[in-house]
């Protein structure tokens, strides 16, 4: 079968080549008929676009690359979700890879990337193993947009960012647990090494400066990933003669792992042991009791991030922000309560 070219098309529809490209590629002065008549055309002969031809024609491939951890963590999940509507509606497709924070996968993952001629990217880099890499890009005009994490080492200024307020919500829950009377509390999250650990850290240890809480009580746990780790290190924590009687975790599956090491022991929520959630994942929303949890909105930093890339690939940077910092919020739940007496 012969494939229907886009000449078959303005045929059809009984228009110029040129009314039919623009109506195709949704460009400007254009009819809302002669939309429709090469939109039904198109669709009646099977066109299907020749995205090589038109990348070498336009110099854009109308695909942007997007790097992140785990696309299985639904805390990226939605961010991913919500970029890839916003760019959608630009007439961009998004193309994702997991990188593991493995700066192997992730430079093989560019590599990849650059070599099929990605207009942008949006970026959550793992570490600074690979900064060269985009301090390349960027320098090449190609616009790298990271996503809530420091920008690669020599690159401040080359770099556009959406940042979450990490800091404010872990000090927002540590102040809600501190005023309850809780005075060992746990911070489980992934660790110092990336933005949103170091931020949580900290935030977490300043407002035990601030209430003169002493510091022995603030017991900071890095963890990666598993599930596995996070139940064994959950449960070492609290199985301590002296355990936390509140923990903060990130609500995945390190959420998880504390919840399972919480029933292993047999420890009630909140009457034993009171629990804050690190995003507000539907582990948090439906465990019974429901969990108190820090809330940002995912969506709006997939928004936010495609919205300052299109703005770069239009020529418009300097309209857009470099960057942006969203707030957290903490959610008010049945998983907290005073200290029981240990």
């Amino acid at each position: 079968m012969v494939r229907a070219t886009i000449r078959d098309v303005a045929e059809a529809a009984g228009v110029s080549l040129g009314s039919a490209s623009r109506a195709l590629n949704g460009g400007r002065n254009v009819s809302a008929r002669v939309a429709q008549d090469v939109a039904q055309a198109a669709k009646r002969l099977g066109y299907q676009p020749d995205f090589l031809a038109r990348s070498l024609r336009t110099r854009s491939s109308g695909m942007v690359g997007c790097l992140v951890s785990d696309i299985a963590n639904p805390l990226y999940a939605e961010i991913v979700q919500a970029a890839e509507g916003r760019l959608r509606e630009a007439g961009c497709l998004l193309v994702v890879a997991s990188t593991g924070n493995d700066p192997k996968r992730e430079q093989d993952a560019v590599a990849e990337f650059r070599g099929r001629r990605l207009d942008g990217f949006l970026v959550a880099p793992g570490s600074d193993a690979n900064a060269k890499t985009w301090r390349t890009l960027a320098d090449s005009g190609t616009p790298v947009i990271i996503l809530d994490r420091d920008p690669p080492a020599g690159g401040d200024g080359l770099f556009p960012s959406v940042l979450v307020d990490h800091r404010g919500g872990a000090m927002a829950a540590t102040r809600y647990l501190l005023g309850l009377g809780h005075r060992r509390i746990a911070l489980l999250t992934p660790g110092a090494r990336m933005r949103p650990g170091r931020e949580r850290i900290a935030g977490f240890r300043q407002a035990f400066a601030d209430a003169e809480a002493s510091p022995t009580g603030a017991i900071v746990c890095p963890q990666e990933s598993s599930m596995d780790f996070a139940y064994s290190a959950a449960l070492a924590v609290l199985e301590a003669s002296s355990r936390p009687t509140a923990v903060i975790a990130l609500g995945t599956r390190i959420l998880a792992g504390v919840l399972r090491a919480a029933r292993t022991l047999k420890l009630s929520v909140p009457d034993d042991l009171s629990i804050v959630s690190v995003g507000d994942t539907d582990i948090a929303a439906v465990h019974t009791p429901a969990i108190t949890a820090l809330r940002w909105s995912l969506e709006e930093v997939g928004r936010a991030a495609a919205e300052m890339l299109l703005q770069r690939l239009k020529g418009d940077g300097t309209a857009a922000p470099a960057r942006a910092l969203l707030p957290v919020d903490l959610v008010l739940r049945e998983s907290c309560a005073s200290p029981p007496k240990i």
